[in-house]
């Protein structure tokens, strides 16, 4: 299942042709990274401000809402997989601009979602998916509800938006939703099979979660669970050795980068694909941002992997994170991300040419990081 092959991708700049070959060779990659540098590569003047990633983002708005809309209003669980990455644009939108608009559209689309839920087992309400022979997917509903969170902890910190009474009941009742028929829903199955899943990149959707959760909740038991999950994580994934700490490598093709396997305690080559890996970023930045574990300097370190391994120049992009294999350049949905506090990553990303309105919305939210006006 590959994320960038959504229905509602649209590009505002080709994608070209992709190239289907990839190594997938078994060298190992030894050791753990050794110190990296702290800093960025450098100050960078003159980036694009938020207005102009506005205007690229409001390109696809009638799109948006053509396609957008009705998956919306779909009671199968993998429409709304491909509806997260508009949620996540309109979100970034309304964190970057403050125009009510965006944070409009996104709580309408997420009620829409909550709306399609029916009685499931154990008392809870969900989804199922025809693509699943009609079961409920916990892949599927956290790669929704990142981003379904992701809104309520922009809603909670805009001042003005939080304190107006229609926002927050609308913000109180997702709340409940989120808390009780996503994440406890899915805990209280077992959390080894739901939560803490076998590859990187779907553990890390619950990371976004249980970040976002604990930010929101008024609930103390609630918040100090999605705390542990949170560092288990980060650190100590249950039933695994480590957590997402501890698979980041030096990565054999540019020593001050990282290199991560997908699979919990390996280091095999050639490592994550980069298309799943931008759900481990969309996790690694917020939570840097949110105070975790994370450092400047592993930000550092992926910058480096982003623009020195996966992207080393004009249109040509690589499948995996340790530089091998050919892919089509999709970032959009965590890899765009990493501009948001490295100047230089944000220059590189504004000549990228595979454009779709989350990545211009993630590029105006990285603007504004970097004290560009709106």
């Amino acid at each position: 299942m590959n994320p960038r092959v959504g229905r509602r991708a649209l590009l505002l700049a080709g994608l070209g042709s992709v190239a289907a070959a990839c190594d997938a060779g078994g060298d190992d990659v030894s050791g753990a990274l050794s110190p990296l540098p702290a800093e960025p590569d450098g100050p960078v003047a003159g980036l694009k401000p938020v207005s102009y990633w506005a205007g690229v983002f409001l390109r696809s708005w009638d799109y948006q809402t053509r396609t957008a809309l009705p998956m919306t209003r779909s009671a199968d669980s993998w429409d709304h997989y491909n509806v997260s990455y508009t949620v996540d644009a309109l979100v970034a939108m309304f964190r970057a601009t403050g125009e009510r608009r965006y944070l409009d559209r996104a709580l309408q689309y997420t009620e829409n979602v909550v709306a399609a839920a029916r009685p499931r087992r154990g008392g809870y309400l969900g989804w199922v998916s025809a693509r699943q022979d009609g079961d409920e997917v916990p892949l599927y509903e956290s790669y929704f509800w990142r981003y379904g969170t992701a809104l309520l902890l922009a809603l909670r910190e805009n001042p003005s938006a939080y304190a107006d009474r229609g926002y927050r009941a609308r913000y109180d009742r997702l709340l409940s939703f989120a808390e009780k028929h996503v994440f406890e829903k899915w805990f209280s199955r077992g959390p080894g099979e739901t939560i803490y899943r076998e590859r990187t990149h779907m553990t890390a959707h619950w990371g976004l979660i249980a970040l976002n959760l604990a930010r929101c909740t008024a609930d103390n038991g609630r918040r100090a669970r999605y705390t542990t999950v949170i560092a288990d994580v980060d650190q100590h994934v249950p039933g695994y050795s480590g957590g997402l700490k501890q698979q980041m490598r030096r990565n054999p093709a540019e020593p001050t980068a990282y290199f991560w396997s997908d699979v919990w305690g390996s280091a095999q080559r050639p490592g994550q694909d980069v298309s799943h890996g931008n759900g481990v970023m969309a996790y690694v930045v917020e939570a840097r941002d949110r105070g975790a574990t994370w450092t400047k300097a592993d930000m550092a370190a992926f910058s480096r992997l982003l623009t020195r391994v996966v992207w080393p120049g004009s249109t040509t992009y690589r499948a995996f994170v340790d530089g091998t294999g050919a892919d089509n350049g999709w970032f959009s949905d965590g890899f765009v991300k990493l501009g948001r506090h490295d100047a230089a990553v944000q220059q590189r990303l504004e000549s990228h040419q595979v454009v779709n309105d989350q990545f211009a919305a993630n590029m105006a939210l990285n603007a504004r990081f970097q004290g560009e006006p709106r």
